[in-house]
């Protein structure tokens, strides 16, 4: 699952007429690196959960036949429902196995086959990087392959692999954030975790956007 329901406040004006997923980097939406190595690791099945501007990205995406993949929609109603409750609202597309959600507005050379299978008792699996400048105090730790919320010294990178059932106390169309879902589950021991040292941008300003457009196109030449 791609998250792309978002308003992209901070990014406004860029986002009044164009979803923030669509924004162009070094020649192609965001959206799109995120399907390109969705693709290249394998993955077939998408969902896209959608609410701000989400016609233009069902538009531009279609059935995901380009890329190889089968894509499907989840729609919300205005304003969104946060993460936990986008993907609750998209379960039923979503299946009972584990799956991964990413989040649409970040760009990461995070390798997907890199991932792994979610422990037996585990209800997810995230992806951390190192803490960028504009989060400093970070979200969680890692022990070993274990996320602890003793000391906030990673950032979590918008990537995790998550069992349906962490999302099951979560009424369809209810508004829910994930950070208090995730917070529950590691203090009980229930989340394993890796650190990616590639590279990551949570692409949430417009100088942000500028900067890794410029210095991709730069590593390009």
């Amino acid at each position: 699952m791609i998250l792309a329901a978002g308003r992209g406040e901070r990014m406004r004006p860029l986002t009044d007429r164009t979803p923030k997923p669509l924004l162009p980097v070094a020649g192609k939406p965001l959206i799109v690196w995120h399907l390109e190595r969705l693709a290249r690791a394998g993955f077939v099945h998408i969902v896209i959960n959608l609410a701000h501007l989400g016609e233009h990205i069902e538009a531009l995406l279609g059935d995901g036949d380009a890329w190889g993949l089968k894509i499907r929609y989840s729609t919300e109603p205005p304003g969104a429902l946060e993460t936990a409750g986008g993907i609750a609202q998209a379960l039923p597309l979503l299946g009972t196995e584990p799956f991964l959600v990413v989040n649409g507005d970040i760009y990461c050379d995070f390798d997907f086959l890199a991932l792994p299978t979610l422990g037996e008792t585990d209800l997810a699996h995230l992806v951390l990087v190192d803490n960028p400048e504009h989060h400093r105090h970070g979200d969680f730790t890692l022990d070993g392959n274990r996320v602890a919320n003793d000391d906030q010294r990673l950032t979590f990178a918008g990537i995790g692999i998550y069992r349906p059932q962490l999302l099951s106390a979560i009424a369809a169309g209810a508004r829910a954030k994930l950070a208090p879902l995730l917070t529950q589950s590691i203090s009980q021991g229930h989340v394993s975790g890796q650190l990616h040292r590639g590279r990551w941008v949570d692409v949430g300003t417009p100088e942000r956007l500028a900067a890794l457009d410029a210095d991709l196109r730069q590593a390009s030449l």
